[in-house]
């Protein structure tokens, strides 16, 4: 017997002397949860997401739509980038003023390919102001989720304020619980039990978040 056949029998007994007529889960309990806390406008809002991003030590700019291709440029520049990863969907127009080797999102790519790469730019699906997280779904523009998990910098594009939403709530109506969702809330980190904090764990060691708008 597996253990998923374990397990599903152990539940099937504990629901054996459930009546047909009881109370379905989604009824059983009240779920009038708050959507979002406190009344905001959009600037607020992005203003909100951009404290909570540096709370988590990300790194966070905010430019004119106009401003963004040699904003890109400047952080490549400074970060010493040889290589950068685009996905396949990222607009051509965000790296126009940049002279850094593009990388292709490929499916045959493995860790040790995209550990070698300097920078990774995406776009997002979302972004959750109250709680500073920054969400991918392997859109076009955001590339297989494995590209913003193992470089050492990801630079991610926020549309501010369309994509920026107050809460988690929010979001989730915004995304397909099908699709590989990635949700980021600063750089990727870890403490030991003496709350030592160690950056670049089990993802990029650099978030850099840029709010477009």
């Amino acid at each position: 017997m597996s253990s998923r056949e374990l397990i599903l029998g152990r539940v099937r007994r504990a629901l054996a002397d459930v009546p047909p007529d009881d109370t379905p889960y989604e009824d059983a309990a009240p779920r009038g949860y708050l959507r979002e806390h406190g009344a905001r406008g959009a600037e607020e809002t992005v203003a909100l997401l951009a404290e909570h991003l540096a709370d988590y030590r990300a790194i966070v700019h905010r430019c004119g739509e106009s401003e963004l291709p040699s904003l890109l440029a400047r952080l490549l520049a400074e970060r010493e980038a040889a290589t950068v990863l685009v996905p396949t969907g990222l607009d051509e127009t965000w790296l126009a003023e940049s002279d850094v080797t593009r990388v292709a999102d490929r499916a045959e790519s493995d860790a040790h390919e995209l550990d070698a790469v300097d920078s990774v730019v995406t776009a997002c699906a979302v972004a959750v102001a109250e709680t500073g997280t920054i969400v991918l779904d392997a859109g076009p523009d955001q590339g297989r989720r494995r590209i913003t998990l193992v470089p050492d910098h990801h630079i991610c594009v926020v549309r501010a304020p369309d994509q920026v939403v107050s809460s988690v709530p929010l979001a989730l109506e915004r995304l397909d619980p099908g699709r590989p969702l990635t949700w980021i809330s600063g750089p990727s980190a870890t403490s030991d039990i003496e709350l030592d904090r160690v950056e670049g764990v089990h993802g990029p060691r650099t978030l850099e978040v840029i709010l477009v708008g």
